[in-house]
Formats: C-alpha cells, sequence, structure tokens
C-alpha cells in the first residue's frame, strides 16, 4: 500500500525555536490516525506543514508522490470552533458550499450538482433542516457538524481535523466519530488532534505520539501504551490521568 503523505526529515521552527524536528512518517489510506501530545507539541504546526500554509526549516512532504501544491484540492482542513468568526453573515448552507470552491474557476458559478453534493453532506450530518440557519445561531455541536459537512462536500480524500469533539454533545461526538470511521473504510486519509486520551483505544486505528520529535506511529493496540505516553507526556502524564478519573 502506497502512503497518501509521505513525510522526510521534516524540521519546523519559529522565532528560532524548534517546534517539530526531524520527523519521519508514512500516513496511509483507510486509517483513522489520532495525533496526540501535549500542548504546544507541534500538531497545529503539523498539519499546517502538510497543508503547505507554512514555511519548514528542512525536509519534504510529498501528498500521493506529488507535491502539495499539486493535491490541494485532495486535502481539506477543519479547524478547532474557537478559530471560526461565528458572526460571520453566511447560512449553513453557505458554509457547507464552500467545499465546492476548489473545483470552480474564476467567476464560475456553483451547479445543480454542487447543490445536490451539498444538501447530500447535509443530509449525512443530520442538519440538512438547519440549511438557511445563520451559523452564529447554531449550537456548537450543530457548527462542528456544518464543518465536517463542508468536509464532506469537498470530496477530499485527506481529512485534517483540529479537535473536533471540543464543545459538543456526546451525541455529536458519536455521530462524527460514525462519520469518520465511514470514510476511513472508503479508503480516506484521517488525521484527528484528540486530547481526551480515555477514548483513543475506542475512537483510533493508528496513533501518532508527538511532542516536538515524533515519539512513535503505530497501530493504536500496541503503541497507544503507558511507557510511550509517558514519553510523550513527561510529567504531565500523571496530572491528566487525575483530570481523567474526576470526570469518570
Amino acid at each position: 500500500m502506497k502512503p497518501s503523505i509521505t513525510i522526510k526529515g521534516l524540521s519546523v521552527s519559529y522565532d528560532r525555536k524548534t517546534v517539530l524536528s526531524n520527523i519521519y512518517l508514512n500516513i496511509n489510506p483507510g486509517q483513522l490516525y489520532g495525533v496526540i501530545g501535549p500542548n504546544g507539541a507541534g500538531k497545529s504546526t503539523l498539519f499546517k506543514s502538510i497543508l503547505g500554509l507554512i514555511e519548514v526549516n528542512s525536509g519534504k512532504i510529498e501528498i500521493f508522490d506529488k507535491k502539495i501544491a499539486a493535491q490541494r484540492k485532495r486535502m481539506v482542513y477543519i479547524p478547532q470552533r474557537g478559530e471560526v468568526d461565528w458572526q460571520f453573515p453566511a447560512t449553513v448552507m453557505d458554509v457547507v458550499l464552500m467545499g465546492r470552491y476548489p473545483f470552480k474557476g474564476f467567476f464560475e458559478r456553483l451547479n445543480k450538482e454542487d447543490i445536490r453534493i451539498g444538501e447530500s453532506s447535509l443530509e449525512k450530518m443530520g442538519i440538512l433542516p438547519l440549511r438557511d440557519r445563520q451559523i452564529g445561531e447554531l449550537s456548537g455541536g450543530q457548527q462542528q457538524r456544518v464543518f465536517l459537512a463542508r468536509a464532506l462536500c469537498q470530496q477530499a480524500d485527506i481529512f485534517l481535523f483540529d479537535e473536533p469533539f471540543v464543545g459538543v454533545d456526546i451525541t455529536t461526538e458519536q455521530k462524527i466519530i460514525q462519520i469518520l470511521k465511514g470514510l476511513a473504510d472508503e479508503g480516506k486519509t484521517l488525521l484527528v488532534v484528540h486530547h481526551d486520551l480515555s477514548k483513543v483505544k475506542a475512537y483510533f486505528d493508528q496513533v501518532i505520539l508527538l511532542n516536538q520529535r515524533l515519539i512513535v506511529v503505530g497501530d493504536t493496540e500496541s503503541t497507544f501504551t503507558e511507557e510511550n505516553l509517558a514519553k510523550t507526556y513527561g510529567g504531565q502524564l500523571t496530572m491528566l490521568h487525575k483530570t481523567a478519573a474526576m470526570k469518570k
């Protein structure tokens, strides 16, 4: 199986501070990856590097054996809800149809097929009746469903999710993970930044443990261990366990 994302020797720094150091990764299609690590570990920087949004110090990234610029349409990024201006005067359908713009030329209008794909994406997320609502009127869970619907509308092959479960209700969380697993079954590649360690084994096929350098990558069952978590989080691990115990 050829990897969908190949990363060789990736290093990134901001203001002379190293954020990612000498990362080597092969990300395969048909897998749901959890990207796990403490705050400041470089998870968002890894995503921005894959998307070609930042300048890297060294290394090479290929998407399906080609340069990033040639494959942008095949990738979609779903940001954290906190990064979005929810007061922007756009309806749910407006936002979802943004997923069709990468396929349009300048001044080319959306057509009936684009609308059909948009409606189908809303239907899959269970929010078609909300199509004409302003996005700021929605609950946190509904807003996250809108952004997932936009990603589905783009019909991408690689999905990068930055903490999609933050601020959503349990019903929406279960709906999202069901959709993500279905996409993996279709052969899509999915990377998900995730912080709730208690759900990692239930949610992900593979894990990438990251803290500025790659700690380990592999199937969740054998890789998501106390030993590897200790290498990833260091002294923070005890605190994380206490927080998880308090939630139960």
